[in-house]
């Protein structure tokens, strides 16, 4: 049973404090401590302390969590709905490993070094699998099974050219290395900057469709019965996360479980009405993302985890777990 209204419309006020309050973190955390006040003066002043450090470093870092936390959460939550699959991840439908396989591509072939050179690779091969997906799956008459399977054997052979790539390029090893254990390190204004208004408009896409994906839930039937065609319901929530993930896999690399977590936790918490899943996971996942990013930091230092091995080592236990739940259930 769902939540009153008035105690989910209460809690989101705290999920957006939090997400401030984790903001803060990031911007005080790492090499050299910063108090809140040096952190205040650093992002106005700009003569202070903190100045070079706030806006060289952190903010930009800052900012790109943010941006990538609220861009998977929102792909995952979509792909869990239109899917019916409270255990898929925006990875389920290969859509990641498209745009990895191209910015890997884009590495050892091209020898392109810069996130912001990613980001075109990124979204050409996001948006091919997303093409192939939409035809392999059945066109206008996919299902969630028929998608599902579609994009676990492209999920497959993606990541096992990305394998074979690396394998076989020797010199280009490190850079795609780094690049493919997924983080916010290497964070930069241009990147931010071309991901921002791709990601916008996956975010509004994505916002879109929570009353025709709460009407598919329905079946399909009462779904065109609501006017929300399943047909094209899916098509739009597959542009959705072709933006939202293609952005977020050019600039941080591939970044897993995030999209799985978040969702699952979230519905716990509302229900599975999606007008309040989505606006809290857009919240919650990028609080997530900054929080796993500060204790990567701070984990290791002198030196620090990247964010993607926190997100494996946090979803793996957790994703084991909603399977043997499941099977429970289902026993």
């Amino acid at each position: 049973m769902s939540p009153p209204g008035s105690l989910r419309a209460a809690g989101l006020p705290i999920a957006v404090a939090a997400l401030l309050a984790v903001v803060l973190l990031s911007l005080a955390v790492g090499a050299r401590p910063l108090t809140p006040s040096q952190v205040w003066h650093g992002l106005f002043e700009a003569g202070s302390e903190g100045y070079t450090v706030v806006h060289q470093m952190r903010l930009p870092r800052t900012l790109l969590g943010l941006l990538a936390g609220t861009a998977l959460g929102l792909a995952g939550a979509v792909m869990q709905a239109v899917t019916r699959n409270p255990l898929a991840d925006p990875g389920l439908l290969g859509i990641s490993a498209g745009a990895s396989a191209a910015v890997v591509s884009a590495i050892s072939f091209l020898g392109i070094a810069s996130f912001t050179g990613y980001v075109w690779f990124a979204f050409a091969g996001a948006g091919a699998v997303a093409v192939l997906l939409y035809a392999v799956g059945g066109g206008r008459a996919a299902t969630p099974a028929r998608l599902a399977l579609a994009g676990a054997a492209l999920n497959a052979a993606l990541y096992s050219y990305v394998n074979a790539v690396q394998l076989l390029d020797t010199a280009s090893l490190d850079r795609m290395r780094f690049w493919t254990v997924g983080s916010l390190a290497a964070a930069h204004p241009a990147t931010i900057q071309r991901m921002a208004p791709f990601i916008a408009v996956g975010v509004v896409l994505a916002l879109a469709l929570a009353r025709p994906l709460n009407a598919l839930a329905m079946g399909e039937d009462a779904a065109r019965a609501l006017g929300a065609g399943p047909a094209r319901t899916r098509a739009v929530a597959i542009v959705a996360v072709t933006l939202l993930c293609g952005a977020a896999t050019a600039a941080c690399g591939p970044i897993v479980f995030l999209g799985l977590m978040v969702p699952h936790a979230v519905r716990a918490l509302t229900g599975p009405d999606l007008r309040w899943v989505l606006p809290y996971s857009a919240v919650l996942a990028p609080a997530l993302m900054l929080a796993a990013d500060v204790l990567g930091r701070v984990a290791a230092r002198p030196s620090e985890i990247q964010v993607g091995v926190i997100t494996v080592v946090l979803g793996g236990p957790l994703f084991l777990a909603l399977v043997r739940g499941r099977r429970v259930a289902a026993s």
